[in-house]
């Protein structure tokens, strides 16, 4: 099933694609089964179930709504750096045997169609285009064979990054942060529709509809898999908790001449059987 979380005026909503339509409902109204993040929570059933009930709603005009984040609520959103061996050449770094770890915060997220902010501190706003694994049970010292049965869906997301913030400290954290610069959605696929990991799709970024980064899913260094295994391994992974798995090579900052996203420029990131993630880029 795809899911779409919006906003319409003062409500927000949830909807499914049904017949190559979305369908679905505000929460005034009493058909709305709740925000995605709480159905995850609640398990697969529940899922299954809020998509029969949205897939009989009205249908949602695309044109009228103002895209959400798939999910803001969790209480993990785990980014990994380093984990295609070609961006971690161009970094330069070398390439770590574990995967490299760090946070980011749901007051950094804007949605679908919604602006990037580039911040009057920095020039050096990059492009990261990623796919998103969204766990969907308890997880604790998981094994690789078994971790995909955790993960309940995916999504896009566009890790955008404040180059020299991020170089300020050994930990990314400052340059991963900064308000509006994260994008994310527009769509929740089930894993179920899905190939196992993603594995086979391809993962394109584009810049005012020049193609800057092209790789497949199968490139990473630490598979989807590998990442759910390994994180579990030192703590517990809940229901709703996000894994952002890394960007390929074609960054901005590793270029000659390097290539910032300024005020005027759309970027989009496209994942196959996923979706597009596009937004215009403006000025804070």
């Amino acid at each position: 099933m795809k899911f779409l979380s919006f906003a319409k005026g003062d409500q927000i909503g949830l909807a499914v694609e049904a017949d190559g339509r979305f369908r679905g409902y505000q929460n005034d109204a009493p058909e709305y089964p709740g925000q995605l993040y709480a159905l995850i929570q609640d398990g697969p059933d529940a899922v299954a179930q809020a998509g029969k009930v949205l897939s009989c709603g009205p249908e949602i005009d695309l044109s009228e709504i103002g895209y959400l984040p798939p999910i803001a609520q969790a209480d993990k959103f785990i980014c990994v750096g380093l984990n295609y061996r070609a961006h971690t050449e161009e970094g330069p770094y070398e390439q770590p045997d574990f995967p490299t770890l760090f946070a980011r915060f749901s007051s950094s997220f804007v949605g679908h169609e919604e602006p990037i902010l580039r911040p009057a501190v920095s020039e050096q706003l990059d492009f990261e285009g990623e796919l998103v694994a969204v766990i969907g049970k308890r997880a604790r010292n998981v094994s690789v064979d078994e971790a995909l049965d955790y993960v309940a869906g995916y999504s896009i997301f566009n890790d955008g990054s404040i180059r020299n913030f991020q170089r300020r400290t050994p930990q990314w954290t400052p340059g991963k942060n900064f308000d509006g610069t994260g994008p994310f959605g527009p769509y929740y696929i089930t894993a179920d529709e899905l190939p196992a990991g993603c594995r086979g799709l391809r993962l394109q970024t584009r810049l005012n509809g020049k193609v800057v980064q092209d790789a497949l899913i199968d490139d990473m260094v630490f598979p989807v898999d590998q990442l759910v295994s390994i994180c579990s391994s030192f703590m517990t992974l809940h229901a709703g908790d996000v894994l952002i798995t890394g960007t390929p090579s074609g960054v901005g900052h590793a270029r000659k001449p390097q290539l910032w996203m300024k005020d005027g420029d759309v970027c989009e990131v496209e994942i196959d059987q996923i979706g597009i993630l596009s937004n215009p880029v403006k000025n804070a």
